[in-house]
């Protein structure tokens, strides 16, 4: 299975990406990672464009094809985006599952954009403003909605491994 979670910045992907990955031992593809390690290649700098996408997709055909259940994270922000891993995960084989991700509390999404740190070397974090300017289109209502406002991160797993079908954590 692929689960392509996606969401703005600061709504907890990460986070969740990486408890379900311990929960259920998949394979946890993020393109953060990829962008970052292009960036340092010096093959090219931030804001790095589709090439880490590109990345991503093969990665995480590369691994269903393996047998990996495989959660493939990142904004996600256009339809184009979110048809390439669906169209991944058709070549492999298995079943895709869209997971957006998102804070429905404005101010505690503010307030965790404000107050995180990267954990990944040189990687520039994007602050609220331009959060709220990127180029984030409606997913088209066939995804899982996990909203992380009020809740804890075991919380968000919880309600993120209710929506997931075959996961066994």
């Amino acid at each position: 299975m692929l689960i392509i979670l996606g969401g703005l910045p600061a709504t907890g992907k990460t986070t969740l990406a990486r408890l379900l990955a311990l929960r259920t031992g998949a394979v946890h593809v993020r393109v953060d990672t990829i962008e970052q390690a292009l960036v340092r290649s010096g093959l090219t700098t931030h804001p790095v464009g589709p090439a880490g996408y590109v990345v991503g997709y093969a990665l995480a055909e590369e691994h269903l094809r393996q047998g990996h259940t495989v959660i493939a994270e990142s904004v996600n922000p256009l339809p184009v985006t979110r048809a390439a891993w669906r169209e991944a995960a058709a070549r492999a084989g298995v079943t895709a599952v869209e997971v957006e991700v998102v804070c429905s509390d404005p101010a505690e999404h503010r307030e965790r954009a404000a107050t995180r740190v990267t954990d990944i070397p040189g990687l520039p974090l994007p602050d609220w403003g331009q959060i709220a300017r990127i180029a984030y289109e409606p997913w088209d209502g066939g995804q899982l909605t996990v909203d992380t406002a009020g809740r804890t991160e075991e919380e968000s797993l919880a309600a993120l491994l209710r929506g997931l079908p075959g996961i066994r954590a």
